[in-house]
């Protein structure tokens, strides 16, 4: 009697504390959506200047096209989330 007394009470303690960081939890995307673009700008600037030179090649292209695309994918989804957000 007493060891289901003690399972209850912790059961529905874990349960409620879950429930409450659940409920604070705010949803949306991370504050890091700022590195993401600042990070997109100086890849694009890098292509940008390195397409100009000499040392231009498929591969650096290659490479480049490889970290700009998710970062291109997460800038969308961070103005569609704001745009919504402000709608």
């Amino acid at each position: 009697m007493l060891t289901s007394t003690i399972i209850t009470t912790t059961t529905s303690t874990i349960s409620s504390t879950a429930a409450g960081i659940a409920m604070t939890t705010s949803p949306g995307l991370p504050e890091y959506g700022v590195l993401a673009v600042i990070a997109l700008i100086l890849l694009l600037s890098a292509k940008e200047i390195l397409s100009a030179s000499e040392k231009w090649n498929r591969s650096l292209d290659c490479s480049l096209n490889m970290t700009i695309m998710p970062l291109l994918v997460s800038f969308v989804a961070i103005v569609i989330f704001k745009i919504s957000e402000i709608i």
